[in-house]
Formats: structure tokens, sequence, C-alpha cells
């Protein structure tokens, strides 16, 4: 077998030793275009997870690099002058010089043929070698000659960086912000070797432009870092090496391979340095690679597919966090607003892998002061009061904990008229300890239900059903409940979601919205609605919240997402119209915002209300940020108490990035650009979720959908494994807490057990 590798960095090095050790009669040609001892950047990163896997892939490659790496258990976040240590972390450092020599040495070893100062633009001279890996960097030319076949994305960040080096030594790994009349900056530092360190600075484009940066201008940039950073630097110089700002480009491809070449290290996908080492990822992918190769030497393409099957999920899980990772540094100004510690808490589970247990499985110090400084905000709270069961209040109305339940369609109403089903569903999560719960979209009118099995409140029947419920809940629970108020427009009159999937019932009726836009193509085209309407719906939706009062609501949540009718004019996707409620974002928001008003002025004020709004569409062209810190703000001056923030659901062509917790940024967003207390949901599963949401101040409240249909107990077993005590369990029920308590402690000690067992040895040199 003959194997070209075209580029000499450490992840078609270590590819090469890997498979040069499994395959001895294989022949591999590395060429690289730089010098064997030209190396761009100062220091690459490894955790002890990544280095245990060395260890059991080339014990000599993990001795040398052992020998020459500095290793840090702390992490360290400093803001203008204070700071606070993180430790149990392990990670090593190691000069991306010494580790390409390094490995260089290993390849030499093993029998492989280092060529350098070889620039390769021309694959034809390669034509008899079986494999062809292209591993040449973030600027691949092999992969751009054929970026159509590879189907190659390249986005660059809106941040701006430069690497840098220092002599200044480091005892951790060291996120330094500095707040300054430009903007906010941040240095990702830490040690490589003795008396050397890495130094990455980064900060927004408007900073970087304020600040008066320019891309090359090196000596300029130096002088300006170091006065901002003197203090960090301590007297120690800047060093660069070909040190100019970037932005980071952000390299995918839907296809990994093309007839005998593939595609390895940032030639295939990067990751932000924010997250870890692009080193890191592309030696782990090329074990995955050499592994793939070794097992199918005959067969090249299969050997392809193997190594894409093990690492594509992989690759793109650590993409998505490094993503939302950078995310967090590109909104610093928004952030350094937090207290120290609720910033540092930010940073250090900004990526959503880490949570707060998971910091106090290392740590347990920082956490503690994270939750102390949380709970000094909140009269007569205990400082060890776990996030979610603090108090929570909204005009006279105060909430026992932050856990919501999140509005879910029951489609189980019959002419709109709630029943047993109903009372039995919220009263269940009532004495279950849910600190609010929001009902389903209920309609304001007979034509403005989802589903023919859709609860509304449009006349006393109704009223007196929904009263039944409340008068229990408030009865027999502390909880709060709120009514969603909603009109279906665009997406109503369609069956129950078990009976199929947006489509149309037997007999529709006429369906209203912004403009004539179908939602799907089974859908009927909604009618453009005329000031008329626009009366009759505004009727309908005050007269709503007067029947909501009347059942003994404590709250109105304003549906305006997803879609439904009020959503339909806020999203430039649904709303074409060129009249005054039509094109800017001004008057997109006149209608719904007219609706709001009028229901607030006939809504006792004593009592809150929410909007709930979706803040991206998740389609190209749709509501943008601006939009709706717009709608947000219009909302808030208009009376609105906290803002419900959800996601999508607006046009069926959508494409959201879903995972844990996935909607919380646009919440932070809008949290601490509005100031005005926001709701979160989206993929929150555990209490430890809820937590840290609460503790970065992503959120003031957390909803929760699909946990609670299934255990209405959610809050109760919560409480148990946070062993807090609440004062609203029903005095029929207080005896089950003799078994649940201790049997949630035990688990909990198991799980953190297996956590701490599971977590990967140190490979500090003793």
């Amino acid at each position: 077998m003959k194997i070209t590798v075209i580029g000499g960095g450490p992840g078609g090095l270590y590819f090469s030793i890997l498979t040069k050790k499994a395959i001895p009669d294989c022949q591999i040609d590395i060429y690289e275009r730089n010098k064997s001892d030209d190396s761009f950047g100062f220091g690459v990163v490894f955790s002890d997870e990544t280095l245990g896997e060395f260890l059991t892939r080339d014990t000599q490659s993990y001795e040398l690099i052992r020998s020459k790496f500095a290793y840090w258990d702390d992490i360290v976040v400093a803001r203008d002058g204070q700071n606070v240590s993180v430790s149990g972390n392990g990670f090593c450092g190691c000069s991306r010089k010494t580790l390409l020599q390094l490995l260089q040495q290993r390849c030499t070893e093993e029998g492989v043929n280092l060529h350098f100062e070889q620039n390769i633009t021309d694959l034809s001279q390669f034509k008899d070698s079986d494999i062809i890996v292209a591993c040449d960097g973030i600027g691949s030319v092999v992969r751009t000659q054929f970026a159509s076949d590879f189907e190659t994305k390249i986005v660059l960040q809106k941040n701006r960086f430069v690497w840098l080096g220092s002599t200044k030594p480091l005892d951790a790994f060291t996120y330094f912000f500095r707040t300054t009349p430009f903007g906010t900056f941040v240095a990702h530092t830490y040690q490589y070797e003795a008396g050397m360190s890495t130094w990455i600075f980064e900060c927004s484009d408007e900073t970087w432009k304020k600040a008066g940066f320019e891309v090359e201008n090196e000596a300029s940039t130096v002088q300006k870092i170091a006065e901002i950073f003197k203090e960090e630097l301590d007297g120690h110089p800047l060093i660069t090496n070909k040190s100019h700002w970037r932005q980071f480009p952000q390299v995918t491809n839907g296809k990994w391979h093309k007839d005998n070449i593939v595609l390895l290290g940032d030639a295939k996908a990067t990751a932000h340095y924010s997250i870890g080492s692009g080193t890191k990822l592309a030696m782990e992918c090329a074990i995955a690679l050499s592994d793939a190769v070794v097992a199918n030497q005959n067969d090249s393409t299969a050997a392809f597919e193997q190594y894409e099957k093990s690492r594509r999920n992989r690759v793109e899980m650590i993409q998505h966090a490094a993503n939302v990772s950078l995310d967090w540094f590109e909104h610093m100004d928004r952030h350094a607003q937090h207290n120290f510690m609720q910033f540092a808490f930010g940073c250090m589970t900004r990526s959503k892998k880490v949570t707060f247990e998971n910091l106090a499985i290392r740590d347990a110090s920082f956490p503690e002061k994270v939750l102390t400084e949380f709970n000094a905000k909140i009269e007569d709270s205990n400082p060890k009061t776990p996030a979610a069961f603090t108090p929570f209040q909204l005009r006279e109305m105060v909430l026992q904990n932050r856990i919501v339940m999140a509005p879910m369609g029951q489609y189980s109403a019959e002419n709109g008229l709630v029943n047993d089903w109903h009372f039995s569903h919220y009263t269940s999560r009532a004495l279950g300890g849910i600190g609010l719960i929001l009902t389903e979209m209920t309609a304001v009118s007979e034509t403005g239900r989802i589903t023919l099995g859709c609860a509304g409140i449009y006349n006393q029947e109704q009223i007196t059903n929904w009263k039944k419920t409340i008068d229990f809940i408030h009865q027999h629970s502390q909880t709060k409940i709120g009514i969603q108020l909603g009109h279906s427009g665009p997406k109503g009159a369609v069956k129950k979601p078990w009976e199929a999937s947006n489509e149309p019932v037997d007999k529709p009726w006429e369906l209203i919205a912004a403009s004539p836009i179908p939602f799907n193509q089974k859908m009927a085209i909604p009618k453009e609605m005329s000031s008329g309407d626009m009366n009759k719906i505004v009727s309908e939706f005050v007269q709503a919240a007067k029947n909501a009062n009347e059942a003994g609501f404590d709250m109105i949540e304003l549906q305006a997402h997803h879609g439904f009718l009020l959503a339909s004019f806020l999203s430039p996707l649904t709303n074409i119209r060129t009249d005054e409620f039509g094109g800017s974002i001004e008057n997109r928001l006149k209608f719904p915002l007219r609706v709001f008003t009028e229901m607030r002025n006939v809504f006792p004020e004593n009592k809150p209300m929410s909007v709930r709004i979706s803040a991206s569409d998740w389609a190209e062209n749709g509501i943008t940020e601006t939009d709706v810190i717009a709608v947000c703000e219009a909302f808030k001056n208009a009376g609105a108490d906290i803002i419900n923030v959800s996601t999508g659901n607006t046009v069926v062509n959508q494409m959201p990035q879903v995972g844990r917790m996935w909607q919380t940024p646009f919440s932070d967003a809008v949290r601490n650009t509005v100031h005005i207390p926001t709701i979160t949901t989206g993929y929150i599963q555990d209490i430890d979720q809820i937590n840290t949401i609460l503790l970065n101040g992503r959120a003031d409240l957390v909803a929760l959908g699909r946990p609670l249909l299934i255990d209405p107990n959610f809050v109760r077993n919560a409480q148990a494994y946070e062993q807090f005590k609440p004062t609203d369990i029903p005095k029929q029920y207080m005896a089950g807490t003799s078994h649940l308590y201790p049997l949630k402690a035990s688990e909990r000690k198991m799980t953190e057990g297996m956590k701490k067992a599971l977590k990967p040895e140190s490979h500090k040199n003793n």
C-alpha cells in the first residue's frame, strides 16, 4: 500500500506513525510546504482524556510529549483585577514546534518518509498512491481544488483575534478579561514550556475598530495590547510570529472523501480555540482514520466510510459546542454587566457541556461562591438554597420556585370546554410543586382554535370549567397559574397531532393572517386581515383577558410565537404587507402591540402579563436579533413583565440547531439587552441544567415541557435530589418524604461516584 500525506502537521504525522506501526510494509510519504523547524503559533493544548488516548495508541510519542509539556489543574477567570480559580480540570500545554519535532522523530523511527519545503499543488504526480490524505490546513489547496465535491463551506466568525506569545510564567490556564473605553478584551493564556506562554487576544469587531488596530501592523498591535494588559503581563514582553489579526474560519465539509482523497485536520473541520485545540481534534481524527485504513487495507472507500461514520457526529458535536462557546465570547460586553462570580460562572459554563454539578465535582468551592452571590440578591434567602428553588416575583404574584410548566396542547377539549382530563393534568402538576403553570394555548374565539380539541375561554361555560381547576390549585397548593391566550391564524383548523401533522380538518373554517401565505401546501391560503378583522380580533383578545381574570388566573401570557396569528405579523417571512402593518419592524409590531396594550388596560394592574415570542425563524431572511430586541423593548414599554423566549415553527422549511438547552442564548440576549425578566425553554431535562441556566443569568424562569408530560412529580423528585425541604408538600403526602429523600440522596451519591470514577486519570509528571 502506498499512502501520500499532504501536510506535515500533527494530524498527518500522527496518522502516519500509527498506520506505519500497524502496516510496516506500507510506504508513507509526507509532503510539508514549510521547513522542518518552522512553526506558526506557539502552544497547543491537550486534556487528560486525550493524553490517555495517546498512551494507549503509541507509548513512545506519549512519553516524548509528556516529557516536554507544562501541566496545570486549574482554570482561572480574571476580570479587571478580580479573579477566581477552579481546580480539577487537567490539561497540558506543549510547544507546537516541539510537538512537531517529536512527532517527526517518531515518523523517522517508524520508517515514514518526510519531505519538507514541498508545496504540493498538483496531485497528478501521486496517481500511483492508494490513498492521499489531505491535511494541509485551514486553507487546504487540495480541498479548495475539489471544493464542490467535498461540499466545503467556510464561514468567518465575527470576533477578531491575534495569536501572540510571552515570557510571562503562568501556573494555570487563565482567561484575562479587561474592560476598556473601546469595549471588552479577553486573553486566552496558558504556559506551554518553561519561560513561554501562549496569549490569544480576542475582541469584537466593533471594539477592534474603535481601538484602531490594523490587521498586519504587529508593532502597533503589541504596543496597544501590552498597554491594555500591562498588569497581567507584569513587565514581560509580547512575542510575535506572523501575528496578524484574523477572524476565525469555521470550516465544514459535507463529504470527507473523494475517490482516493480523504480530508484530515483543519482541512476537514475547524473548532474555535475557546473550547480546546484544533491540534487535539486533528490527532483524534488521525487515530480514527488510521484505524479505518488498517481495518480496510484493500478497500479505501470502505476505510473512508468507516472513518467518517466513526467521527462525523463527534466532530459536529465539538463544532456545535465550539460555536456556542464562541457566541459567549462574541457577547462579552453584554456579559460584563454581571457581578464577577456570575460572569466567571458564565465563562466556565458557556458551551453548555459544563454545568453547576460538573464544577462541584471538580472544585466545590467555586460553585458554592456563585450560589452564595446569587442568593445574596434575594431577600431572606439561605445562601445554600438551590437557584431553582428561590422565589421570584412579578408584580404582586410571588412564585415559590423558578420552574414553569410550559404550555403544552392537550387537544382534549370539546367545543372549547376543558374537562376532567385538564383538571387532572393541571392539578397533578400543581400538587407536584411547580412554581408556575402556563396553560396550553387557549383560543379567544371558536375560529381561533388550532384543532377541534383546543381549549377556549370565549363563553361563560368555558370560564366556569376553568374556574373549577384554578380554585383547586389555589386551595391545595402554592402554585400560580397563568393562561396563554392566542389565535391560531394561518395554522388553524388542523387535525389533532396524533391524527395527522398539520393537515386540515374535514370542514375547515376560514383562516386569517398578516399575509395570504399558507403554512404548508396542504393548508388553505389565509385571508389577509383587514382593519375590520383587526378590530374584531382585538375585541376578542380583550374579552378573553376579562374572562381570564373572572376565572381566577394569576397571569396572562400572550401568544405571539410559532407562526400563529400575532406572530405572523412579526416575521418578515409571513408578513409581506405593503400598508402600515408591513415592512419595518416598527410597522410589523403595530397590531400585536395594540392587542397587548388593550389587554393590559383591562387586566388588573397587580397581575403580571407575559408575551411569548419566536426569537429566530431558523430560516434565511427571517426575523433578526435587532428585530427581536425591538419587539421586546416595545412590549416591555407597553407593560409586559416577562418575555417567554422561544424560537422557530414560523415556516415549514426551518433548520433549527437543536441540542441541550438550545434556546437559552436567545433568552440571554433578550434578558441582558432589554433588561426584562425572561423564561427559557428547549431540551432542558434536569435540575442541574435548570440551576446552571439561572446562575449564569440566561433566564429568570425555566419552563419544562416534555419532562413534565411524563412526570408530574418532576419538581418533588428534584427537591429530594437537592435535599431541599419545601413548605408546600400537602400534609396528606408528607409521609412519603421519609422514603423519597433518602432514596434520591443515595442515587445522587452513586451518580457522583460514577462521574468521579469516569474522570480521566491525571497525566501530571510527579
